[in-house]
C-alpha cells in the first residue's frame, strides 16, 4: 500500500479527491494506477519528500483507493476510512512504512438530515457560482454527481482559506453527525468569504471603470482645449495659462500640489474677491520660476582659464583656486562646489571676478546686494498672510536669472545687520550649507526648491564681522591690493579703454602715457584697489572730452596739464620724514582700504609718573603701549627711574582716525627704547608686530597690504616676525625688490640692529 504525504488537504470518509498527478508521482516515487489502495497522511507544514521526518505529520490518516487516472495531471483517491498513525518510518530511499490502527466513527448521523443538508449546499453553491461565467456551467454539470458534502469539499479544496489545523480538526472529529455539521459550517465559511471578495472585486472593477471613464473624459477635453488654443492662442485665459504651466515646469511634489490647490481656489472664487489678487500674484510668481534642472554642460578648463586672465590681471591665488573648484566640479559632474568667500579692500575685483566665474562656466550670473539688510523675510521671503507680502532676494535672484544654477554672488556679507526683525546671517545658514539648501523653503513659496545647482560667491571687505557659524559654511580666499605696477596694467587693458569709451574718445584722440597713470596711481589715489583710479580716469576723460571738442586736434596728457584736466589738487601722501627724531619710529597698519603707514611719538614731560595715550587709540593699542613701556624698563633698568620721575606721552598721529589693533607692539617698544637712549631710528626703517612678555615678536595679519604701504611712502627697511616670512610670497615682486625685509624672533634683534642695545 501507498504512503502519500499531503499538505493542507481537506479529506473526510466517502469523499472523492482531485489530486496533482505530478504531486502523488514525486511523493511515492512512480505513476500510481487505477485501483491502487493509498494512505494519505498530512504533514503540518509544506516540506519536500527529502526533508521529512517522522514528527512532521499529524497524527490521523487517510486509507482509500485511486479510483481514476487521468490524461491531464489529475487522478481521483476515494476517502474511504480514517486511520490512526501507530508508527511512521521513514528509510534511508525517502519511502514511508506506517503501523495504522482504523480509527472508528460514531454512527449517528441521519440520512435524511444528510440528505437536507446537501441540497442546501448545493443550492447555497449554485447562487453563488451558477451565474459565473467561467465556473457556472461546469458547476451545474457537476452537481448531479455530488453524493456528500465531502464531494463538495474535495472538489473546492484549492479555494478553501482555512487552515490546516481547522481541516484536521474536522477529520478528527469521530462523531459522523458532528462532522459533517463543521464542515458544513466551513463550506459556508467559504462561500460568504468568496462571496464578500467578488462583491469587493466587483466594487473595485466599478471604481476602476469609472476612473478610467473620467481620466478618458478628462483627457478628450484636454486635447479640445489644446486645439481650441492652439487655433486662437490671444483668447487663452491667464487661469489655463497658469494650468498649462503647472503641468510643464517640471515642479516638485510639493510645489505641484501647492500650486493647483491655489489655481483651484482661485477658479472657485474668481477673480473678483479680495484674495484673489494675492492668489494671482502668488500664480505668476511661482510659474515663472525655473523648475527644471539644468544639463550639466562640459566644463572647458582651458577656456576658463583664458576667461579668468582676459577678464582680471593679477590675482593668481585667487584664480588658481577657482579653477581648482572648476577643475573638480567638470570630474564629479557637479553644478555647484564650495562656498568661496572673497575678502579684501574695495575695488579688488571681488564682485567682478563673480561675473567671470560665470562666463568661464558658462551660466547665468546675478548679484545679491546684502549690505544693511536687517530682516531675515530679506532672506526667507514674507509669508503670504501679509500685505505686500513677496519672496527673498535668493529665490527672486533665481526667478531672475531665468535658470535654476546660476552663479550667484551674495555681496557686502559682512554688512548684515540685527534687528527685531531677526537675523538675516542666520537664515543664510540654510541657504549656504550645501547639506540643507537642496530643500530651501522659502516663506512666500511654502514650499521646498532645490538651490544645490546654484554657486554661490560672496564678498565682503572683513571676515571679523561676519558671524563665526557663517563664515564656518564657507572658504575664505583673501583679496590682496594691487601693487602700482599691477594697477597700471589693470589701467591700460580695462580701465581707460573703457573710460575713453565712455565719453566717445579713442586712444587716436587722446593720449594719455603710463608716466601719466604712474601719476595718478601715486598722487591721485590712495587705495588697495582701482576704484579711485578708474574714477580718476573717467574724470581726466571728460577733461580730455571737453579740451578735443573745443580745439578739434589730438590731445596729449602730460604732467604740465594733467592737474587742469583733473581739475583737482593731488592727494597729500604720508610719506617717510626727511629727518630722524629720538622718539618717534615709524609703524605699518591695516586698514579696510589697505595699508598705511603711521608714526609713533613718543616724549617725557615733567610729571609723576602717569602715562598719557592719544591718537583714538583702542583698548587693543593701549594695551600694547603699557606692554611696552614694562618692557623698556625691563630692557633698560638703568632708565627705569624716568619714567617714575616724569609722565610718558604716547602720541599717533592723525588724531581723528581710530587705530586699533596688536601689530604695533614692536613699534610702540621701540620708540620708547630710542626715547630713552636718545638715539633716532632712522625714518626710512619701518616696523609691524606683535610683542610679548618673554620679548617675542608675534606673527600679524595684513602684511602684504603694509609692505605695499611702506614702498609707496619710501621705506627701506621693515621688520616683520619671522613667522610671518612665508607670507612673502603673496607680496608683488616689485615691491620686494625695493624694501629690505628683516624677519626678527625677538625685540632685542630689532633693538640690536638699531644700535638701541647693546649686544650681549
Amino acid at each position: 500500500m501507498a504512503v502519500v504525504p499531503v499538505y493542507n488537504i481537506l479529506a473526510v470518509p466517502g469523499a472523492n479527491i482531485p489530486l496533482s498527478l505530478e504531486r502523488f508521482e514525486k511523493m511515492i516515487g512512480r505513476v500510481p494506477v487505477s485501483g491502487e489502495r493509498v494512505t494519505l497522511i498530512f504533514m503540518k507544514e509544506e516540506k519536500s519528500r527529502e526533508e521529512l521526518v517522522s514528527d512532521d505529520f499529524y497524527p490521523i490518516g487517510v486509507s482509500g483507493t485511486v479510483t481514476e487516472v487521468g490524461d491531464q495531471g489529475v487522478l481521483v483517491f476515494r476517502c474511504n476510512t480514517r486511520v490512526d498513525l501507530k508508527s511512521i518510518n521513514i528509510y534511508p530511499d525517502h519511502s514511508i512504512d506506517l503501523d495504522v490502527e482504523r480509527r472508528q466513527d460514531i454512527e449517528d448521523l441521519d440520512d435524511a438530515v444528510s440528505a437536507k443538508r446537501l441540497k442546501h449546499m448545493k443550492q447555497l453553491m449554485l447562487e453563488a457560482y451558477g451565474e459565473n461565467p467561467q465556473f457556472g456551467p461546469m458547476l451545474r454539470g457537476m452537481i448531479s454527481r455530488w453524493a456528500s458534502l465531502g464531494d463538495i469539499a474535495g472538489i473546492v479544496n484549492r479555494w478553501l482559506i482555512n487552515s490546516p489545523e481547522e481541516k484536521m480538526a474536522v477529520l478528527s472529529e469521530d462523531s459522523r453527525d458532528a462532522r459533517e455539521l463543521k464542515l458544513e459550517e466551513l463550506l459556508r465559511e467559504n462561500l460568504e468569504f468568496h462571496k464578500v471578495n467578488t462583491e469587493a472585486n466587483s466594487a473595485q472593477e466599478e471604481e476602476y471603470q469609472k476612473m478610467y471613464r473620467e481620466n478618458a473624459l478628462k483627457k478628450q477635453i484636454e486635447y479640445l482645449q489644446k486645439q481650441l488654443d492652439s487655433l486662437h492662442p490671444e483668447k487663452v485665459s491667464d487661469l489655463r495659462r497658469f494650468e498649462l504651466k503647472i503641468q510643464d515646469l517640471g515642479m516638485n511634489e510639493s510645489a505641484k500640489a501647492e500650486a493647483e490647490k491655489v489655481l483651484k481656489r482661485l477658479q472657485q472664487e474668481g477673480q473678483q474677491t479680495a484674495e484673489s489678487g494675492m492668489l494671482y500674484d502668488y500664480l505668476d510668481y511661482v510659474t515663472n520660476l525655473p523648475w527644471k534642472k539644468e544639463i550639466a554642460q562640459e566644463i572647458d578648463l582651458a577656456a576658463a582659464e583664458q576667461v579668468l586672465e582676459e577678464d582680471h590681471y593679477g590675482l593668481k591665488k585667487v584664480k588658481n583656486r577657482i579653477l581648482q573648484q572648476i577643475a573638480v566640479m567638470s570630474l564629479k559632474g557637479q553644478q555647484s562646489g564650495s562656498i568661496l568667500l572673497f575678502v579684501g579692500a574695495p575695488g579688488t575685483g571681488k564682485t567682478s571676478i563673480g561675473a567671470s566665474i560665470a562666463r568661464a562656466l558658462g551660466r547665468k550670473y546675478v548679484r545679491v546686494s546684502l549690505g544693511g539688510v536687517r530682516d531675515e523675510a530679506d532672506i526667507r521671503g514674507h509669508r503670504r498672510t501679509y500685505i505686500g507680502a513677496m519672496a527673498g532676494r535668493i529665490i527672486d535672484g533665481i526667478k531672475k536669472s531665468g535658470v535654476s544654477n546660476p552663479v550667484m554672488v551674495l555681496d557686502e556679507v559682512d554688512k548684515l545687520s540685527t534687528s527685531f526683525h531677526g537675523d538675516p546671517a542666520s537664515a543664510l545658514l540654510e541657504v549656504l550649507d550645501p547639506e540643507q539648501n537642496h530643500s530651501f523653503t522659502d516663506h512666500y513659496l511654502n514650499v521646498p526648491y532645490d538651490l544645490s545647482d546654484v554657486l554661490f560667491v560672496c564678498t565682503a571687505n572683513s571676515a571679523e564681522t561676519i558671524p563665526g557659524p557663517l563664515l564656518n559654511r564657507m572658504e575664505v580666499i583673501p583679496f590682496q591690493g594691487y601693487s602700482p605696477l599691477e594697477k597700471k596694467e589693470i589701467a591700460k587693458r580695462h580701465l581707460l579703454p573703457k573710460a575713453l569709451e565712455a565719453v566717445g574718445l579713442t586712444a587716436e584722440q587722446v593720449n594719455i602715457g603710463d608716466d601719466i597713470l604712474e601719476t595718478l596711481i601715486s598722487d591721485y589715489t590712495r587705495e588697495s584697489g582701482v576704484r579711485g583710479l578708474k574714477r580718476c580716469l573717467d574724470k581726466l576723460c571728460r577733461g580730455a572730452a571737453v579740451r578735443f571738442v573745443r580745439d578739434k586736434q589730438t590731445l596729449s596728457v602730460t604732467k604740465e596739464n594733467l592737474r587742469e584736466l583733473m581739475d583737482s589738487h593731488p592727494l597729500p601722501h604720508r610719506a617717510v620724514r626727511d629727518h630722524s627724531t629720538p622718539g618717534v619710529v615709524t609703524g605699518l597698519a591695516w586698514t579696510a582700504v589697505g595699508g598705511e603707514i603711521l608714526y609713533i611719538e613718543t616724549m617725557f614731560t615733567k610729571g609723576s609718573g602717569k602715562i598719557h595715550v592719544t591718537g583714538q587709540l583702542g583698548s587693543v593699542m593701549k594695551e600694547s603701549a603699557e606692554l611696552a613701556v614694562s618692557k623698556v624698563k625691563a630692557l633698560f633698568p638703568e632708565e627705569a627711574q624716568r619714567f617714575a620721575e616724569n609722565d610718558l606721552h604716547i602720541h599717533v598721529p592723525d588724531g581723528a582716525t581710530p587705530k586699533d589693533g596688536p601689530s604695533a607692539g614692536i613699534t610702540l617698544t621701540t620708540a620708547l627704547a630710542s626715547l630713552v637712549t636718545g638715539k633716532p631710528v632712522p625714518a626710512t626703517v619701518g616696523m609691524t608686530g606683535e610683542v610679548s612678555l618673554q620679548s617675542e615678536v608675534k606673527p600679524i595679519g595684513g602684511l602684504p597690504e603694509k609692505l605695499m604701504a611702506a614702498e609707496r611712502a619710501g621705506v627701506k627697511t621693515v621688520f616683520i616676525p619671522a613667522d610671518n616670512e612665508q607670507d612673502l610670497t603673496d607680496v608683488a615682486p616689485e615691491v620686494l625688490e625695493k624694501l629690505e625685509v628683516i624677519p626678527v624672533r625677538e625685540v632685542s634683534e630689532v633693538l640690536t640692529r638699531l644700535g638701541l642695545l647693546e649686544k650681549v
